[in-house]
């Protein structure tokens, strides 16, 4: 009997111990609401995500949090709603029909829920806090909202936004300094949020976000701040210039000029690209959900497991394209990815990377972010160059975007980078 009970009491401390199964998670970090400059109340944009399959979103909202009380005038909501970007058909139709996002609310919630008050000749609305609408929402296992924020500042004229996922209480994490370099201001937005971190014992992913906004940081940039792990390789904002123009690199080529200075030159881990919506625009407009995302290979959904996956770069980033399964070969050095097809889809994975002898002065696909190798089809195999700094893998299918962001727009996936450690 001692012997079973021993036997016993070990297999019960194995099957705990034992690992969990990885799964896939889909989700969005960049997402505006009525709490900054989003044009609809938080809970509606949580359930169109939710709707969708999502796994988890992240509500980022310029330097606040949905911690406090908040009241908005329907007019001021009204306003918001139709942003100057809104064609007049589209304006006319949506004031006509009634179609506004308080009157969307009424119909989705009832008075039971929405508390409004009359102010100074306003009605106004309170808007809910995270606490009060994340338990409409969550499931164990089955969708999570991560507590975020935009943190967003600048640097001379120059906007330098963090988004920084799974913050912890109700800390807001602003810093604000005009005179200083684009390089100081991410540094001390990345180290105030290190020390919530450190204080809270909570891990939180900080990303940079859409480098390419109104041009404000240079891939030298981005290099360079080596507290950084996590850019925006696609945001799905039409005014982001994600494809560059003549004289500045587009998001891929930004990644891959950031990464050949971190590992040729500082001896530094390189970047990991994320995809997101920056939405804004919940009612018509061009800053609408559905873009970009990520998908996240975690133990469990939960907020800490996410961020150490993807600090583990067990993710990749997607405007359409799904992968089954991502293996890197350290022993062969070899990338194999396989695609989940749709039908009648054909997909190109591009192996891109720098060697270690590259020319700096050449960045057109011959030096750095170097086209390895090209296949097609849905199960792909490349063999990384033995001199090779890094390798990334960039997937793009014949299948046009729903909602794209720029022209001509065909659903990609971005697989981080590998073989440099």
């Amino acid at each position: 009997m001692k012997i079973f009970l021993l036997l016993l009491s070990a297999l019960l401390v194995s099957s705990c111990t034992a690992p969990k199964e990885e799964q896939w998670y889909k989700g969005n970090t960049h997402t505006h609401s009525l709490w900054s400059d989003g044009d609809d109340f938080p809970e509606m944009i949580v359930g169109w995500y939710k709707e969708r399959g999502y796994d988890f979103v992240a509500l980022s909202d310029h330097n606040i949090l949905a911690v406090s009380e908040k009241w908005m005038s329907l007019d001021e909501i009204k306003e918001r709603q139709l942003d100057d970007e809104l064609d007049a058909f589209v304006k006319e139709r949506q004031l006509i029909n009634g179609l506004g996002a308080f009157e969307k609310y009424q119909i989705k919630y009832d008075n039971s829920w929405i508390e409004t008050r009359e102010n100074e000749g306003l009605t106004e609305v309170r808007l809910k806090k995270l606490n009060e609408f994340r338990t409409l929402f969550e499931e164990p296992g089955k969708f999570l909202i991560l507590q975020a924020e935009e943190i967003s500042n600048k640097s001379q004229d120059k906007p330098v936004h963090i988004n920084a996922i799974n913050i912890p209480g109700e800390t807001v994490l602003p810093w604000v300094s005009s005179d200083a370099s684009v390089q100081e201001v991410m540094r001390e937005n990345l180290r105030a949020v290190a020390e919530l971190e450190k204080k809270t014992g909570q891990p939180i992913l900080a990303h940079l976000n859409h480098p390419n906004f109104r041009w404000a940081i240079t891939a030298e940039d981005l290099a360079h701040v080596v507290e950084e792990q996590f850019f925006e390789v696609y945001n799905g904002h039409p005014g982001v210039n994600h494809l560059g123009d003549a004289d500045h690199p587009g998001d891929q080529l930004i990644w891959d000029i950031a990464n050949t200075i971190r590992l040729a030159e500082l001896d530094a881990a390189p970047l990991y690209g994320v995809a997101t919506d920056d939405s804004h625009t919940y009612h018509g407009g061009e800053k609408s959900p559905g873009r970009g995302w990520i998908m996240v290979r975690a133990e469990e959904l939960d907020g800490n497991a996410i961020v150490e996956a993807m600090r583990a770069g067990n993710f990749y980033s997607s405007t359409g394209v799904v992968v089954n399964a991502i293996d890197f070969n350290s022993g062969n050095n070899t990338l194999s990815v396989e695609i989940d097809a749709e039908e009648g889809i054909l997909y190109s994975t591009q192996l891109i990377g720098t060697r270690k002898g590259y020319d700096p002065s050449v960045s057109d696909g011959t030096g750095i972010g170097e086209v390895f190798a090209e296949q097609t089809g849905t199960t792909v195999s490349f063999d990384i160059p033995s001199d090779a700094l890094y390798a990334r893998a960039t997937i793009t299918s014949t299948k046009s975007h729903p909602n794209p962001s720029y022209d001509n727009q065909m659903e990609q996936a971005w697989i981080q980078p590998v073989g440099w450690r």
